[in-house]
């Protein structure tokens, strides 16, 4: 199928351009039709060519550039998680909702089982071990997990990766939203959620065919909070050190503000909420030849 607007090749089962947004003939308009991504038990993933972008709200000044790499199109939904970790934390359920009520370390070990699951090397370790179930989410360990950015296993994104992709990446999208400004074509928030979440993909997507970047849970990211850096940098990783990791996207409890695809709120690594769920992300792979090792340890 081709899309009528920019003439992108449609696969079929998409109820939106994955790359304009425009509704594929026949599909109920206004983003509350039938979910546009099939149901699957592994996530699908849009690939993001690298670019520079100025991170953050009016800060033009602040570069960061960004190799490419791939996004989750949806949140991990319950089904998926549920498929990997043989369990469902979730409090408002629903196969095709977004999983939520997972922590950041829960995330970090769904993660490696898919990997695992899929043949790709485990990003995640702490000492030489891959399988982190043992570890108790409140144990002072965790403080010295590795992720090994040159894996081609899944993780979670950087905060930089998660607002770079919800910008749309390259098209440079300046919406307040990941999508268009208009708050209720492109997300399930406290205005119009019925207070609580809503399968994935029901939305209207951003540029890059991601949906649900902004509202219906908010978005576990890799880096601790801290401040934004004030300089030029390519794939930052965030601070080394701090007590709670950033969460990005708003959810459905959410004013718009909070939906913005610049808000930044933070959360302890042990934190659980209806409203909180994560999204995972890969490297795509150096050209062969290229034995450069990019890992990031975090000591407090």
């Amino acid at each position: 199928m081709t899309c009528n607007t920019c003439g992108s090749t449609i696969a079929d089962g998409f109820k939106f351009c994955p790359h304009c947004g425009t509704p594929v003939a026949g599909a109920a308009a206004g983003g509350t039709a039938a979910a546009a991504v099939a149901s699957c038990d592994i996530p699908g993933l849009v690939k993001v060519a690298g670019g520079t972008f100025p991170m953050g709200q009016n800060e033009v000044n602040r570069k960061i550039t960004l190799t490419e790499f791939e996004m989750g199109i949806t949140p991990v939904t319950q089904r998926q998680y549920a498929y990997i970790m043989r369990n469902n934390p979730s409090k408002l359920s629903g196969p095709d909702r977004p999983v939520e009520c997972v922590n950041w370390c829960e995330a970090i070990i769904y993660c490696n089982f898919l990997s695992i699951k899929e043949g790709l090397t485990p990003c995640f370790t702490i000492g030489n071990a891959t399988d982190l179930t043992k570890i108790e989410s409140k144990s002072p360990l965790w403080k010295r997990v590795i992720c090994n950015f040159t894996a081609n296993g899944y993780r979670l994104p950087t905060e930089a990766e998660w607002e770079y992709a919800a910008r749309g990446g390259k098209q440079a999208d300046t919406a307040q939203f990941a999508g268009g400004n208009d708050i209720d074509k492109v997300a399930w928030y406290g205005e119009n959620s019925n207070v609580s979440t809503h399968d994935v993909a029901t939305k209207k997507p951003n540029a890059l065919g991601l949906y649900d970047m902004c509202g219906n849970v908010a978005e576990w990211c890799w880096d601790y909070m801290g401040d934004l850096p004030i300089q030029a940098l390519t794939n930052p990783h965030g601070s080394n050190i701090g007590t709670l990791h950033v969460k990005r996207g708003g959810s459905w409890l959410d004013d718009p503000q909070q939906c913005t695809v610049y808000f930044r709120s933070g959360s302890a690594p042990t934190g659980k909420s209806s409203s909180l769920g994560f999204r995972v992300c890969r490297t795509i792979p150096a050209e062969a030849g290229s034995s450069k090792k990019s890992t990031e340890e975090i000591f407090v």
